[in-house]
């Protein structure tokens, strides 16, 4: 397979997206050569999902180098291990989820089963760790936490809120630890591995985190305000199989009787197709998705006061507009 496209978003410039690129080449190679394993069948599924990327994390890691030395040795093994994270769990959340299709291939355990998705997962994590063997204890701890941070945001989401906690403040755990605390730890190894000075590893990693929760944020909206032409999959995904996402977490927290009628609809079976569309419909109208767009705005402006304190340079330019472009793409 050739290297992947640098990110499919507009923001960087000619000489950025040309460094990013020259990057991206050596990650996909090294990505590959990562997993392969004596055991052809081992290789073969380990790569299975490789293709189709966007490889925004190990972008990111890039970008994130910019503020140091780019070149320095540690960077592109840095992205390599942030990749190989990410994609283990998939893997694994393929098989939570009993999702058929990752990235418009058959999942690994639609194609084999559940317990080899989920032994090959284990298998990229430690391949993860053995590249991350060699970027010393600081970046080990760094993974260390953010391994730490992805299952415990899986644990919580997949045990809901106790009794007494706001289902919102919740939610928003969640979308840090599962999203956030991996491109956090993408923009931090980028700099850090760079030699960039704790001051700019700080605030990257700082706005990397607020990135990230702003990003799904923005999906969450998406699946409920886009068309299928837009996005190129269903609208009301998320809705049809009964997750919560902020917008319906906002509704159902509404005490407004004028939204009865969508409050009983958001907690019974969205599986009817009546059903879905009558509920779809009504959240497009609902000052819910306000809300959302309110919260997806605060945490880009979170992001946006840490990267305004970074050097002068291209880079910064690209994480200002990456913030504009995660608001924008919600319309």
């Amino acid at each position: 397979m050739g290297s992947p496209p640098v990110v499919d978003l507009p923001f960087v410039d000619e000489q950025v997206a040309t460094a990013l690129s020259t990057g991206l080449e050596a990650v996909e190679s090294r990505l590959r050569e990562a997993v392969v394993s004596e055991d052809a069948f081992i290789t073969e599924a380990s790569q299975h999902l490789m293709p189709g990327g966007k490889r925004f994390r190990a972008t990111l890691v890039l970008l994130a180098a910019q503020f140091g030395a780019a070149d320095a040795p540690g960077v592109v093994p840095g992205a390599v291990v942030v990749e190989l994270t990410h994609l283990a769990t998939l893997y694994h959340d393929d098989v939570m989820d009993g999702a058929l299709v990752r990235r418009g291939t058959p999942s690994v355990n639609a194609r084999w089963s559940n317990t080899l998705a989920i032994l090959v997962g284990d298998y990229l994590f430690a391949r993860a760790s053995r590249v991350l063997a060699d970027l010393g204890e600081e970046a080990i701890q760094i993974q260390s936490e953010t391994f730490s941070r992805l299952v415990r945001g899986q644990i919580k989401e997949t045990i809901g809120p106790a009794d007494g906690d706001d289902p919102i403040e919740h939610y928003l755990q969640v979308l840090a630890d599962k999203t956030g605390s991996l491109i956090a730890t993408s923009g931090q190894f980028g700099a850090m591995l760079s030699g960039a000075p704790a001051d700019v590893v700080n605030r990257i990693t700082r706005a990397c985190e607020a990135i990230g929760v702003a990003w799904q944020l923005s999906d969450d909206i998406l699946d409920i305000a886009s068309s299928s032409v837009e996005s190129g999959k269903t609208p009301g995904t998320d809705l049809k199989e009964g997750i919560r996402t902020l917008p319906v977490l906002h509704v159902l927290a509404s005490t407004d009787p004028g939204d009865d009628k969508l409050r009983d609809l958001l907690s019974g079976d969205l599986t009817d197709d009546g059903l879905h569309a009558e509920a779809l419909a009504l959240l497009r109208a609902n000052p819910a998705m306000d809300r959302a767009r309110a919260e997806l705005q605060s945490w880009a402006d979170r992001a946006q006061a840490d990267i305004s304190g970074l050097p002068d340079i291209p880079a910064k330019a690209a994480f200002e507009a990456l913030c504009g472009y995660v608001v924008s793409r919600t319309g």
